[in-house]
């Protein structure tokens, strides 16, 4: 409800996906939140999630620990400006009473923009133009689909489908 959850702002999505080896499972996480206060204007406008459609939705609290629990204990999390939903993430987990996400668990898909094409933009539009990524769904921000496209990003972040293949030849077979 935006920017900064010392002021009170809260998450009112979450959407996830699993990967494993580098490919999408199948495996999604994916809720609506109640953040208990109102919505601000421009973070309706980002959203499109308004005060009536958010009133119903479970609140962080009672989806804590379902969250946790796709998350695991060690898997690393790729998070486009993780620094921020870290924040939010370890906000609400603490006013939930559980324990905080460790910030080195997140892989800023940002920082790794930002150290591999410089002074260009890094924004998850701007990555998806760069790698020919079909972006054409997003018309608002939503935490799936933008899952589901910084997952091809963060693919070709590190090299595209296979990044650690390599060809090389043995001093036998020269």
């Amino acid at each position: 409800t935006g920017f900064e959850p010392a002021e009170g702002h809260r998450i009112v999505e979450i959407g996830a996906i699993e990967l494993m080896n580098h490919l999408p499972t199948g495996k999604t996480y994916h809720v609506y939140i109640n953040p208990q206060r109102s919505m601000p204007q421009e973070a309706f406008e980002v959203h499109g999630l308004g005060d009536d459609f958010l009133r119903d939705k479970p609140r962080f609290t009672q989806i804590a620990t379902a969250f946790l629990e796709f998350i695991g204990t060690d898997s690393r999390l790729v998070i486009h400006n993780a620094a921020f939903d870290m924040k939010f993430l370890n906000a609400e987990l603490n006013w939930a009473g559980q324990l905080q996400i460790a910030n080195d668990r997140a892989l800023d898909t940002v920082a790794m923009a930002r150290r591999k094409f410089p002074g260009s933009p890094a924004s998850l539009d701007a990555l998806c133009r760069r790698f020919g990524i079909d972006n054409s769904a997003r018309e608002k921000h939503g935490a799936l689909l933008d899952s589901e496209l910084l997952a091809e990003v963060y693919l070709e972040l590190i090299g595209g489908r296979q990044p650690d293949f390599a060809l090389s030849v043995s001093a036998e077979a020269a």
